[in-house]
């Protein structure tokens, strides 16, 4: 009996120890699949935080350079004990600042004294100080442009400058200086409620999404650092120094009392910025406890229907009758399991039709545009249908001859709408992604029916040039229709009632463009990159989703094309879809 009790005390300690050893397994892979997802998440972070500050710095980067060319700015360093000529460039500084939108711009000499500024006339003007000592200032009169980060010493507010060194033709020098508030970043970040940083090449926090982040260093300061910062005067009002570093340790840990985050740090930006975002690993230890306790659940249901095996096993050699019972249970689990990989396959499936389901959303959203349009299209013939149809009945009553020419009118009017709805539950549909031999030239003209209701309603008659006679290409018809239907709409768009817009067709050695022109106001040179980014837009106020455009682009590379925009200043714009010319297809092959 000791023994067996024995025995039996150390089966169970085995028992647990199985049991947490699984879940401890379990945890660990929660907790690390779910930090490598956090990583990922930090890492598309990361690249959307470094564009959107490249973008508002790259806004401003040639605005001092820019500046310095002017005649006025030239002749108050040329002259600066002039009165006329320090004011005619304090107003032009005042100007350049109101419609650009950066936070100053001012002129220094060669000295680092302001000459003038755009806020002269205000009681924190620049004017007369000197700023020699800011490193903006050297790096320009010894290299021709300057950057810098810093608390303004006389206005208290933070900025990002950029200078530009101005040489005359007699020998004087001088520089424009912009000062960028970067605090718009911010504010965006904290809406968006995602932790963000910016260090600076030192390791001081100068922009945050968090307040209390600011002015704080990574990892503690070193003497020299903090003797620069204090020549410098780059954090004025501030003491970096004796505030606690922000990462508790290497390896990417924040000091935080609330809770501890995981942060993810960049490679050097810009001046030696280092650009931190952070996430919070609560969610990481939830589901490691989560997988433990149902690692451990499953471990403990293995051990008991292995326990519960054993007493099976020892159970039918004396009831033989509970065979049939044992049967339906394996048949019944089989089919759970046969459903749960069905399930499983449709998940798969379900997934693959959501990478068509954004390229439909935007179809259909082109649809909406011209909703207004395709119900005036409808709606005009209906009318004109009933006033014939009812002419036509009077007529009849009187056994007049022009009643069958007004019954023939309205069947016209009825074959105009059917053509109408066609092409639109045409458009609508969704089309398999196999790509074949079709005629450009038709679907052009197909396109150019499915936007003339919006066309008549902004009053524009689009033209097509083509040549006579199909020209093949390897695509998919619906789909490049649906890129041919984004670049009308966004032509008819840009247009008005004198306005033109016109779809060229032309074939040239390797390749078929099917370029898309109108007269409208174009694109802005610096929004001209963007243009094919996803959820970028132009129109205010527009019913769109900013997804034409790079939905298009996304659709012509599958095709093995390209997509091309050229915005030329004040001739419209021109949106080129190009396309391979087939090696070689038999006669007649293109639809």
């Amino acid at each position: 009996m000791a023994a067996r009790a024995w025995i039996g005390r150390h089966r169970r300690l085995a028992l647990v120890l199985a049991v947490g050893l699984v879940a401890l397994i379990a945890g660990a892979a929660a907790w690390h699949m779910s930090l490598r997802a956090i990583t990922a998440q930090l890492e598309q972070g990361l690249i959307l935080t470094s564009r959107a500050l490249e973008t508002e710095i790259e806004r401003f980067r040639y605005l001092p350079r820019i500046a310095g060319e002017d005649a006025r700015i030239r002749a108050a360093l040329m002259r600066p004990d002039d009165p006329a000529a320090i004011r005619a460039a304090n107003l032009y500084l005042e100007t350049v600042t109101a419609q650009a939108g950066p936070s100053h711009l001012y002129l220094l000499n060669d000295r680092g004294v302001t000459l003038a500024a755009s806020n002269w006339n205000r009681a924190d003007s620049f004017v007369g100080f000197d700023y020699s000592f800011r490193p903006y200032f050297h790096d320009a009169r010894a290299g021709g442009e300057g950057r810098f980060y810093a608390i303004g010493v006389t206005t208290g507010l933070p900025g990002y400058f950029l200078s530009a060194r101005i040489d005359l033709p007699d020998g004087r020098r001088g520089m424009v200086v912009v000062k960028v508030d970067l605090g718009p970043l911010q504010r965006i970040w904290a809406e968006a409620e995602r932790d963000t940083a910016v260090a600076d090449a030192d390791g001081v926090v100068f922009l945050a999404s968090d307040a209390g982040w600011l002015y704080r260093p990574l990892s503690p300061l070193s003497p020299p650092a903090l003797q620069r910062l204090a020549d410098q005067q780059t954090y004025v009002g501030t003491d970096p120094g004796t505030t606690p570093p922000l990462l508790s340790r290497p390896g990417g840990w924040l000091r935080n009392d609330r809770q501890q985050r995981m942060t993810n740090v960049t490679a050097p930006f810009g001046d030696g910025w280092t650009i931190m975002v952070a996430a919070p690993i609560r969610p990481a230890l939830a589901a490691a406890l989560g997988w433990a306790l149902i690692g451990a659940l499953a471990a403990g249901l293995g051990l008991g229907l292995a326990k519960i095996q054993m007493q099976r096993r020892a159970l039918i050699a004396l009831r033989l009758g509970q065979s049939q019972m044992l049967e339906r249970r394996v048949t019944e689990r089989t089919e759970e399991l046969a459903h749960e990989i069905e399930a499983r396959r449709q998940t798969e499936s379900e997934l693959r039709a959501t990478q068509e389901t954004l390229i439909q959303a935007e179809k259909m959203a082109a649809l909406g545009r011209m909703s207004a349009a395709i119900v005036h299209e409808i709606s005009q013939p209906m009318a004109a249908m009933e006033a014939t149809l009812a002419t036509a009945s009077l007529l009849a009553e009187t056994d007049a001859p022009p009643a069958a020419q007004r019954i023939e009118t309205a069947r016209g009017l009825i074959r105009r709408m059917q053509r109408t709805t066609q092409r639109l539950k045409s458009f609508s549909r969704k089309e398999p992604a196999a790509l074949n031999l079709i005629d450009a030239r038709a679907t052009a003209e197909s396109a150019l029916e499915i936007v003339q209701p919006r066309a008549r309603a902004v009053g524009v008659t689009p033209q097509l040039i083509a040549p006579p006679g199909p020209v093949p290409v390897l695509a998919g018809r619906v789909r490049l229709e649906q890129v041919l239907v984004n670049l009308l709409l966004n032509a008819l768009d840009a247009v008005g009632r004198d306005g033109w817009v016109r779809l060229e067709l032309s074939a040239r050695p390797g390749e078929v463009r099917l370029a898309v022109s109108d007269s409208g106001a174009g694109i802005a040179p610096a929004d001209l990159p963007r243009v094919t980014e996803p959820f970028f837009t132009t129109k205010a106020g527009s019913e769109g989703m900013g997804l034409g455009l790079a939905i298009s682009q996304e659709i012509l590379a599958e095709f093995g094309g390209r997509l091309e925009i050229a915005a030329p200043p004040g001739q419209g714009v021109t949106a080129t879809a190009i396309l391979p010319q087939p090696q070689a297809h038999p006669p007649g092959n293109a639809p």
